[in-house]
């Protein structure tokens, strides 16, 4: 089954990355997404290296669905928030399971969204979307590339109604982007998505 252009139906993992100001993006969109919604969801912020992070523990008391920090090696599972720990890479290895890594940072960060996008991208295909938020770097546009390549999905935040727009902005720039979204736009997507998968045949 392919993502086509108007529908989202298909999509089995959403991944998400962020930087400056994406924290206050993310704590208006993760906590509207029900308690029944199907794909899964990686996110990469940049935050300080030294754990422990706060990220999961703020996600968690806002959001209807369980929000973890994952170990390596563990099996994704739909309807589950994955924060990457501080310090680590977070990859998706074609088993559909997380591999952290310490391997050099990428543009700077460790964790990266390119490498959690790229990697994400060989697993999930066409299955997968990309969204980029507000940032202060361009870490994401060559990942959302390897996402559009794959068939995927790629939506940025408008950048002008991000904190940073640095990382919208390089993102619009380097890859074709399907859409360019308010928060509010992308909330009201991600909604639909769940409402159309509540509706498909058993």
């Amino acid at each position: 089954m392919t993502a086509s252009a108007d529908s989202l139906d298909a999509i089995e993992a959403i991944v998400i990355g962020a930087s400056a100001g994406g924290v206050e993006a993310l704590t208006q969109v993760l906590p509207a997404l029900p308690a029944d919604f199907r794909p899964a969801v990686l996110i990469v912020v940049h935050v300080r290296s030294d754990p422990p992070s706060l990220l999961p523990g703020l996600f968690s008391a806002r959001c209807k669905l369980p929000v973890v920090e994952p170990d390596d090696k563990d099996d994704i599972a739909g309807g589950t928030i994955y924060v990457a720990p501080p310090g680590y890479h977070m990859l998706v290895e074609p088993d559909r399971s997380i591999s952290l890594s310490v391997d050099p940072p990428v543009r700077f960060s460790r964790p990266s969204v390119d490498v959690l996008f790229e990697s994400a991208a060989l697993c999930f295909a066409d299955t997968l979307l990309g969204v980029v938020l507000s940032g202060a770097n361009d870490d994401g546009a060559r990942g959302l590339v390897a996402i559009q390549r794959a068939g995927g999905r790629c939506w940025v935040q408008d950048p002008h109604t991000a904190v940073s727009d640095a990382m919208p902005l390089g993102a619009i720039a380097r890859s074709g982007v399907h859409d360019i979204l308010t928060l509010d736009a992308m909330i009201a997507r991600l909604r639909g998505m769940a409402r159309a998968t509540r509706h498909e045949p058993g």
